[in-house]
């Protein structure tokens, strides 16, 4: 009993995946998702934005955890887009709960999409809970995965994958 005990407790802590996320040089799965942009409602493709550019994708936990990640892209969203790439964040909440974060924290400059379990699993993101890693990509035209920051500090994600968007574009 005691043998059992020990390895119910061992497979318990070992349960929850380690912060985990694609590589760079995967190909980055495709997706449409229902988004909320300025509080409206509008859908995004990742096919279609890549025709622009390089798509900054970042994961958050919710749209109810500290929103500073994406006041910070929201502040250098004008720098994103001089460099050619569009911004999209990614939660599990729905596209109701996002909308006050869209005219909020993100001050309608990039859209936030509806994330389902199965896209939040085809990018490694799950944190085995409830929400998502907090996880940044940049994605290249092509759709290969090209930059990956996954950390739940804020501060690093959004200079990281600045300064990698406007190195590509030299």
């Amino acid at each position: 009993m005691k043998h059992a005990c020990a390895i119910g407790i061992l497979s318990l802590l070992f349960a929850t995946p380690a912060q985990a996320a694609l590589s760079v040089g995967a190909q980055a799965p495709t997706f449409t998702v229902e988004a909320v942009q300025d509080g409206a409602a509008r859908q995004v493709e990742l096919a279609t934005l890549l025709k622009d550019g390089p798509v900054v994708l970042y994961f958050f936990p919710s749209a109810f955890t500290e929103a500073a990640e994406t006041e910070e892209f929201a502040a250098k969203a004008d720098q994103f887009r001089a460099a050619g790439a569009t911004i999209v964040g990614m939660s599990r909440d729905s596209v109701g709960s996002l909308s006050g974060l869209s005219t909020g924290a993100a001050h309608g400059k990039f859209a936030l999409g509806s994330a389902d379990e199965s896209l939040v699993n085809a990018f490694d993101v799950n944190d085995g809970a409830m929400f998502n890693t907090r996880t940044t990509y940049v994605i290249a035209p092509s759709g290969k995965i090209v930059f990956v920051h996954t950390e739940d500090e804020v501060r690093d994600h959004v200079k990281g994958a600045l300064a990698f968007v406007q190195g590509m574009k030299k």
